[in-house]
């Protein structure tokens, strides 16, 4: 393992009772200037813990200080105050910050908790009566992300450990840990969908960070990995349940240094409304050596989406190179939309199933060295017959690019693939895939389209409709090893195009 961490140690006689500073946790009173005398007295004495005993604990901002844990124990809450004016800023306005310290953490079986229900709403109103700037003027629904408190902002911190809590409803992102270095996020409980822009868990240009165990249910990105002025690299995710209206497991959408030794295993991913792994390069920056594994999804509206795209205009195309997936089951059922009652009713009209997994790059950059190894997809199906708007299989050239659009996987409407749609790669590699249809889909399951080196090697498909089951547009290079397609099939392999050494076996 990239490193070890431990919370701040506490001296023989170092716990420091926030009650004894004053504070009276009856959920009416503001403790903030209590708590952060317990804080200033812990760091005075060279640290030790600022323990919450059983209550409600009402507060505005506090600042955590190096070699000082907070601890709130079960039956504590910290209440994050509904009066925007309460709280401070650092990267983000936010209920605990922290900048520059070292060895710090929160611990204990009780919960935080942002009101952040109340919170955004007074936020919404005092941008609507121009007491607020408003970053996104046009944008509404997202209000200002910039001033709408997190739970928690920690920034260029080292050894920092989170465990064991739970977090809840936060008014903008719960967590924000921006170039931390030595990061413990361990067995905590997330839940937040008490306003747009409830991401679970954001990492943004940290390293050598450890997401363990942790349950999240989030309005938004349920873990999400960004890289602003540094690289996000060294990060292992493992034994996590994620449920989002968003995307589950994401990296991106901010990427300009790139993300470097992702490891993701052992996730549960579960009722997410747009992808449940997210790879995407859009800022430019490098993602190289991602490995996710043993991931179980049920009910997503797309298992995969990996995106190289160019929403940085002025800058220069990033790279993707060197990516993993192996041991991923997947359903994605053909879920009515009056049953997706978790998406927020102001997203619900964007909302849509079936969203085809893809991998795509640009014309001239593509998406390098991409390994898919035993997975299982299965799907719920759009009909035997096309509707106006699918994109077809005879117009594979008016499938836009989207360069420059906001990367989601639902960017480029209704694929003429239902099972996966590549497009602008190399060296891609499908090994062990099995893709089935639960219901009846008349589209081909596979289409590669400009892809140089391409392996399919033990494909499986278990369904077909009226078109071929794989189709190869301008392919160079390809080997079709021990793949089986149902018996139904119209035809198995179709080329289009260029396609230039194409072997079947």
């Amino acid at each position: 393992m990239w490193f070890v961490t431990g919370l701040a140690p506490a001296l023989s006689d170092g716990t420091f009772e926030v009650r004894a500073a004053g504070a009276v946790g009856d959920g009416v009173t503001k403790d903030t200037a209590a708590i952060q005398k317990a804080i200033e007295t812990a760091a005075a004495a060279g640290g030790g813990l600022v323990r919450f005993s059983p209550g409600r604990y009402l507060s505005g901002t506090i600042h955590l200080k190096s070699r000082v844990t907070l601890q709130l124990d079960e039956g504590a809450t910290l209440l994050g105050s509904p009066d925007r004016a309460d709280y401070a800023k650092l990267d983000f306005h936010g209920l605990i910050l922290a900048k520059g310290q070292e060895h710090i953490g929160l611990q204990g079986k009780g919960v935080i908790d942002g009101q952040g229900r109340l919170l955004a709403e007074q936020t919404m109103r005092l941008l609507a009566e121009g007491k607020l700037r408003d970053t996104e003027p046009g944008n509404r629904p997202y209000a200002s992300v910039g001033e709408r408190p997190v739970l928690l902002n920690f920034h260029q911190c080292q050894s920092v450990t989170v465990r064991d809590l739970t977090l809840r409803e936060s008014s903008c992102w719960v967590q924000e840990y921006r170039e931390c270095t030595g990061l413990l996020i361990e067995n905590l409980k997330v839940r937040t969908m008490a306003a747009i822009t409830n991401d679970g868990i954001d990492i943004d240009s940290c390293s050598k960070v450890i997401v363990r165990g942790c349950d999240i249910d989030s309005e938004d990105d349920g873990i999400c990995l960004k890289s602003g002025p540094r690289p996000c690299e060294d990060v292992l995710i493992e034994n996590c349940r994620i449920r989002s209206s968003c995307n589950a497991l994401k990296l991106g959408t901010a990427s300009s240094k790139g993300f470097r030794n992702i490891t993701c295993r052992d996730l549960v991913i579960h009722d997410t409304y747009l992808s449940g792994i997210a790879l995407e390069i859009v800022d430019g920056g490098r993602m190289e050596n991602v490995n996710i594994s043993r991931v179980r999804m049920t009910t997503t509206n797309n298992p995969l989406f990996i995106r190289l795209g160019h929403r940085n205009t002025k800058g220069s195309v990033g790279t993707i190179q060197g990516v993993t997936l192996s041991d991923i089951t997947a359903e994605i059922p053909n879920r009515k939309k009056s049953e997706m009652n978790r998406f927020p009713p102001h997203w619900r009209h964007l909302c849509t199933t079936l969203i085809t997994g893809s991998i795509t790059g640009l014309p001239g950059h593509p998406v390098r060295g991409v390994t898919l190894r035993n997975i299982a997809i299965t799907y719920g199906g759009i009909g035997d017959k096309p509707a106006r708007d699918h994109l077809l299989l005879e117009n594979l050239t008016r499938i836009p690019e989207c360069a420059g659009d906001y990367p989601e996987s639902k960017m480029f409407g209704i694929l003429p693939a239902w099972g996966l749609y590549c497009r602008h790669a190399e060296d891609l590699t499908m090994e062990n895939v099995t893709l089935k249809v639960s219901g009846k889909d008349y589209r081909a399951a596979v289409i590669a389209d400009d892809v140089r080196n391409l392996t399919l090697k033990g494909l499986k498909v278990l369904s077909a409709g009226r078109e071929p089951v794989v189709v190869l547009h301008n392919v160079k290079n390809a080997s079709l090893l021990d793949c089986k397609p149902p018996a139904n099939a119209v035809r198995f392999l179709d080329q289009r195009g260029t396609c230039e050494a194409i072997r079947s076996e």
